[in-house]
């Protein structure tokens, strides 16, 4: 028997300490079970590579649980280790087991999924055991080992009986992590973190209904086997080439088995050059609603789960997508400062976007009568993208669309041609007119449509951030709700409308309004428009509604802050207009300008409360 100090030294305990000196006790399963796949996977590369000649067979991991006894197994079939490996690899805890393995066989590995270092994943046992043992044979003719350890720096490594190739790792599980010994938990946690590992893991076992025998004969019986929790060849581990459509639908139901409803399509990462990176990305039916659950996006290494906060890793506008993403380049235990600064990573960032965008253009090009289909349950996460990746701003230019209040799509281009000859204003720049509600503004929008406009629907939350950007980078062109303000130069410039008011009835209509609609909300403006045109219309600066809008959805400083102001239009050529200066009486003039300037507030909104009740009441009264 063999005793001795296990070596740790100054130089290497630090690593030790950064990895695992941590609260989240849990992840020493998931490091154990890595460690069982790396050592099953490097025995098959060594049985391809000739230089291990045994039979590799159809090796799984077991995990049992022995509550009675405290005691926790993980059992492999892979390459076992000599005494003097575990010497080297288990008491020497500076030198790494995969880091050695990949620089001896640097030139002929291409098997890439060697998972992490043995030595460092092992000693995560003594966050919830107090004992730990290692029974190992090696695949090389040479007895079997014996390794026990305590937690303190000394051990005993003696000779062992075992005669399958392979390690038994058996924690005696502390007595204050009893909830270890729970087989509920475990189950969670193999399920949680190793799901998708590349080599089958056993837990337990379950019973199966069976029919033997033949015609009268049959019987049907319970057969009892193994029960592999985990599924070894997920769909991101696949070429696209080899999968369907169902397929995908199928693995998105393995991911989110609670969501019910079904993804609207897939997008399949695949690169190996500058970095490794596979994975499946899922656009779900989203909604305008920007506080979305987010996180529903997993991050896996070599098929090990990671972290389901992908923050500095997916770019933030697609983190309302759904899906997985497996990479070797992204460590298992960093920092979020880390992530963020690490070079690997931003490529990794750039390179989703990028996929992304070109999947976008590829369906809306192939099909685009199904990608407009789609478009509003897509439209938040591209109007996104959009406003918060530059590369990905002049990419959506091809693919983003923009729909009409009538059910049209249309590219920014096709917008572009369809307005030229009809929407510009005094400056000779394109007038972009949207409606953010069909119901709230559906007067302004006939009126428009009236005039041969078109008139978009532009309805996220996000719309001013997105117009402002836009505008920002394209020359003559502008947006304009079509309740704004910017919609009159362009009626007048269509219109070339005489007014039918003398300037000495004009000024008598200045002063009615002067006195009777409060200066402090309401800018007048009169013009003269078509006599089918509202009598009074208010529109407000498209400028200052826009920063209002900005600022509540994050933006536009102290614009939010400022009073309400709106400006009244009114249609010198309406035959009420001309009805309000003909009454006789003052109080009736003023009756009809507050009935009709009410009736405007009331299409906007803008009536409520007390002011509300009161034209209500009036109303009944006229009616009277």
């Amino acid at each position: 028997m063999a005793t001795g100090n296990i070596n740790v030294s100054v130089e290497n305990i630090f690593p030790l300490i950064k990895k695992f000196l941590y609260s989240d006790h849990e992840i020493f399963l998931r490091e154990l079970i890595s460690n069982a796949t790396d050592a099953t996977l490097k025995l098959k590369h060594l049985i391809n590579i000739g230089e291990a000649k045994v039979e590799y067979g159809d090796p799984i991991i077991e995990v049992k649980v022995d509550k009675e006894g405290s005691k926790l197994h993980i059992t492999d079939q892979g390459i076992g280790m000599t005494a003097e490996e575990v010497q080297k690899y288990i008491n020497e805890v500076a030198f790494s087991g995969a880091e050695e393995f990949l620089d001896k066989y640097k030139d002929k590995v291409e098997d890439a999924g060697i998972i992490g270092h043995f030595g460092l994943g092992f000693y995560s046992a003594f966050m919830v055991a107090n004992k730990v043992e290692i029974i190992t044979k090696s695949y090389k003719d040479e007895p079997a080992a014996h390794w026990t350890c305590d937690g303190s720096p000394e051990y005993t490594l003696d000779a062992h009986d075992k005669t399958d190739r392979g390690t038994e790792i058996i924690l005696h599980i502390a007595e204050d992590e009893k909830e270890f010994l729970e087989e509920p938990r475990i189950s969670e946690l193999l399920t949680k973190y190793n799901k998708f590992m590349p080599i089958p893991i056993k837990f337990g076992t379950r019973e199966e209904a069976n029919t033997a025998g033949k015609g009268d004969d049959k019987k049907e019986e319970k057969i009892t086997i193994d029960n592999i929790i985990n599924n070894p060849t997920p769909a991101w581990t696949k070429k696209p080439a080899d999968l369907e459509e169902e397929d995908y639908k199928n693995f998105y139901r393995e991911l989110y088995p609670m969501q019910f409803e079904e993804p609207l399509f897939s997008i399949h990462l695949n690169v190996d050059y500058p970095f490794n990176l596979t994975g499946v990305l899922y656009f779900p039916k989203l909604t305008n609603d920007l506080n979305i659950q987010k996180d529903r996006i997993q991050l896996y290494q070599n098929q090990v789960f990671v972290t389901d906060n992908v923050e500095g890793i997916v770019p933030e506008f697609l983190t309302m997508l759904r899906g997985v993403i497996d990479s070797p380049d992204i460590p298992l235990n960093v920092s979020r400062s880390y992530l963020q600064a690490d070079r690997a990573v931003k490529q990794i960032s750039s390179y989703i976007t990028r996929k992304v965008a070109d999947k976008l253009n590829s369906r809306f090009k192939n099909d685009r009568e199904d990608f407009e289909q789609k478009w509003d349950d897509i439209k938040v996460v591209i109007e996104y993208g959009m406003l918060s990746e530059e590369k990905f701003f002049e990419k959506a230019e091809k693919f983003a669309l923009y729909p009409t209040v009538d059910g049209n799509y249309l590219t920014f281009e096709e917008l572009q041609e369809k307005v030229k000859d009809l929407q510009t204003d005094k400056d000779d720049k394109l007038v972009m007119l949207y409606a953010s509600n069909k119901e709230e503004q559906h007067a302004y929008i006939e009126a428009a449509k009236e005039k041969g406009y078109e008139v978009l629907l532009l309805d996220s939350p996000i719309v001013s951030h997105l117009i402002q950007k836009i505008e920002a980078t394209k020359e003559n062109i502008t947006f304009a709700r079509v309740d704004a303000d910017h919609i009159d130069n362009l009626i007048k410039k269509d219109e070339e409308q005489l007014s039918k008011l003398s300037d000495e009835e004009k000024d008598s209509l200045k002063t009615l309004l002067s006195e009777t609609v409060p200066q402090d909300k309401f800018s007048v403006q009169l013009e003269a428009m078509s006599s089918d045109a509202s009598p009074f219309m208010i529109t407000q600066p498209e400028f200052m509604r826009r920063m209002k809008e900005m600022q509540q959805s994050g933006g536009g400083g102290m614009f939010g802050h400022m009073p309400e102001m709106y400006n009244l239009v009114v249609n010198t050529n309406h035959e009420l207009v001309g009805q309000i200066l003909n009454t006789k009486t003052r109080k009736k003039q003023e009756r009809l300008i507050r009935q009709s300037l009410d009736l405007a507030r009331l299409s906007q909104g803008l009536l409520k409360g007390e002011e509300l009740t009161s034209f209500i009441k009036r109303s009944y009264d006229m009616i009277k």
